[in-house]
């Protein structure tokens, strides 16, 4: 029998070690366990839920979506029930994903391209047909409310809200602290759809409609001129002790993991932190569905299809 010196034998112990590191690397793989998606109540969210979905799918991971509260999802991605959150607006959420963080269990997985805005605004044509002379201007409010009432606006021109889960009191705060409260009134819409229907009602019927919307999306083609309120500060608005009056800030759009993600599917999760759009492809992922009338999963399929050279790489 042969022996080794030692400084053979610690070579060969080395040698072994090395080699057991590359199998152990190359065997990892992400676990079998679905990635939990959310589903919220917005066009472009719900479509590049499915976009991630299938981009999951395609790297071999199991898929699941849940339906979720958009201000509540980060307290269930923080307790493991939901994977992900990838539309995280700061000016909705901001607040609720930070103190979710705080608490521990998510983590920042990484900021879109895209920077975000949500406000009360009109269609451009409002501007054309100059039904309230001086927007987009605030101010110009105080003089216009005829020409935006409504059958349940009790004689007050109209602010058509989001649901009511996404700001709670935010707006009618707003038009109290303006002091137009006595000329305006807030609705809420159910749903995303309610607001776009509104849209749709207002320009065959030629009347002002004030409605909440938001860019990046699908109506950024369209023409929609956002409302210029008193300029947004830390602190200014009444739930963080100032007057209320501030219009929303422009901020960013952030993804979120619960924080054993990278663990449990490390392929996965990289992908994930790799994932950047732009503010013309979340709005276009949105007309897909409100424009050519998809349904949200063939508006991902075909997003999908159409968009290969973008998501695959950072699939590798």
């Amino acid at each position: 029998m042969k022996y080794l010196s030692s400084k053979s034998l610690s070579a060969v112990i080395l040698a072994g070690a090395v080699s057991l590191m590359s199998t152990t690397t190359v065997r990892a793989a992400d676990s079998t366990a679905p990635i939990v998606i959310p589903i919220h109540n917005w066009s472009s969210q719900i479509v590049m839920a499915y976009v991630l979905g299938g981009m999951f799918e395609s790297m071999g991971s199991n898929v699941e979506y849940v339906p979720a509260d958009s201000q509540a999802v980060y307290e269930s991605i923080r307790n493991g029930d939901v994977t992900i959150s990838h539309e995280v607006w700061q000016s909705t959420f901001g607040k609720s994903f930070y103190n979710a963080m705080t608490k521990g269990g998510v983590i920042d997985a990484g900021t879109h391209s895209a920077t975000t805005l949500e406000e009360m605004g009109v269609p451009t044509w409002v501007i054309e047909k100059d039904l309230c002379p001086g927007l987009p201007n605030w101010e110009a409010l105080k003089d216009c409310h005829e020409n935006f009432t409504t059958p349940d606006s009790g004689g007050k021109g109209r602010w058509l809200e989001g649901p009511q889960s996404w700001h709670g009191n935010l707006m009618p705060e707003r038009l109290e602290a303006l002091g137009l409260a006595d000329k305006w009134t807030v609705k809420f819409a159910g749903g995303a759809d309610a607001l776009w229907t509104e849209l749709a009602s207002a320009k065959k019927e030629g009347r002002g409609t004030i409605v909440f919307n938001w860019t990046p999306n699908f109506t950024d083609a369209d023409g929609f001129t956002f409302i210029e309120f008193p300029e947004y500060t830390e602190g200014c608005r009444k739930e963080d002790g100032g007057d209320g009056k501030c219009g929303s800030p422009k901020g960013w759009l952030k993804k979120a993991a619960n924080y054993k993600f990278p663990k449990t599917h490390p392929a996965a999760y990289t992908a994930f932190s790799k994932v950047d759009f732009t503010t013309t492809q979340i709005g276009q992922m949105a007309a897909l569905v409100d424009i050519d009338k998809l349904d949200h999963k063939d508006a991902a399929k075909k997003w999908l299809a159409d968009n290969e050279a973008l998501w695959m790489p950072w699939t590798k």
